[in-house]
């Protein structure tokens, strides 16, 4: 199990990373998610061993790794851009990840042979690396992270180049491809979707710092603060008075903000006590999503019902769906 104890890392004089703590078990995949900026991949890099630690440390099943040099950590690393050696074909690529196990050359043909049948490239050996698609060379580099059998696998924004359709694919494979393996795993993104898509567990960071880490489902109904919520593609923030009131009625004992998760909102036929106006209008895969002007608050949610642009309609919102931040 990997162990990161309130790491700290600064550039120049300025704090990027301060006080991390993360952990990540056995075939867990944990994944950090935030903007650019937010010290992600400096985490990650500083896991890997690339960067100095001003503070903490680095445990692998309780053993002190912080000074280990990052080739003997037994960690992968795979890169956003791929890194793909473009003078190698496919086969000589995947072989430089095997170069620290001690195989022959017959064994680690075999390896490579059972990698790309493992990532859907079987019979690319003697492909060469400039006559790829985007989501081949993704498949080839991920191949190569896997080739040395690592013990935990990082994974640093892998799908940022990619178009939306093959990125949801590719999501699919490598997140059933590491539970085959129960390959232990940190996966980077910038992408909410892609964070709920694979993750056992996410940490949401920001400005250097890890505010809030849960599974997907606990993340999402109470992300905490309301950076965490922005983050995961909440839109519903409600500042209310001193008497926890609001343009939508009583929902809190006192001031302060609070999230309603789109969820929690529903559309209905008959009268309720709270109306609003449809500001917009977009129909997406059976369902219309929308943004309701309600007095001063604009809310956003989705219905199946037929709506459009300036129809008054009828809301109801779950009080579980209330949610107080920080």
């Amino acid at each position: 199990m990997l162990k990161v104890e309130n790491i700290k890392v600064s550039f120049d004089g300025i704090q990027v990373l301060d006080e991390c703590a993360l952990e990540v078990g056995e075939g867990e995949i944990v994944v950090l998610l935030g903007p650019s900026g937010c010290g992600k991949s400096t985490l990650l890099r500083a896991v890997a061993g690339l960067e100095n630690l001003e503070t903490g440390k680095i445990l692998w099943n309780e053993a002190d790794m912080t000074m280990v040099p990052p080739h003997k950590r037994g960690f992968g690393l795979m890169f956003q851009n791929h890194a793909l050696f473009p003078h190698r074909n496919v086969e000589e690529n995947i072989d430089f990840g095997l170069q620290i196990l001690q195989l022959n050359r017959t064994e680690r043909q075999q390896r490579v042979k059972d990698l790309l049948n493992m990532v859907g490239l079987e019979g690319f050996e003697k492909r060469e690396i400039g006559g790829l698609s985007g989501g081949e060379a993704q498949r080839v580099a991920l191949a190569r992270s896997l080739a040395p059998k690592p013990r935990l696998l990082m994974l640093d924004e892998p799908m940022a180049s990619l178009d939306r359709a093959l990125r949801d694919r590719l999501l699919i494979d490598i997140s059933n491809l590491l539970r085959g393996l129960n390959q232990a795993a940190i996966y980077v993104t910038h992408d909410h979707d892609e964070a709920f898509s694979i993750a056992d567990r996410i940490a949401i960071m920001h400005e250097g710092r890890i505010e809030r880490i849960g599974t997907p489902n606990e993340v999402w109904l109470d992300p905490g603060s309301e950076t965490a919520a922005q983050c995961i593609g909440h839109e519903n923030f409600v500042i209310l008075d001193s008497s926890g009131n609001c343009a939508l009625g009583k929902l809190g004992s006192g001031p302060g903000t609070v999230l309603i998760r789109e969820d929690g909102i529903s559309v209905v036929s008959e009268s309720t006590e709270i109306v609003g106006e449809v500001k917009s209008a977009a129909f997406h895969a059976g369902s219309t999503f929308i943004k309701v002007q309600v007095g001063d608050l604009e809310l956003s949610t989705s219905t199946a019902m037929p709506v459009k642009i300036s129809d008054q309609i009828n809301l109801e919102i779950l009080k579980t769906a209330v949610v107080p931040l920080r």
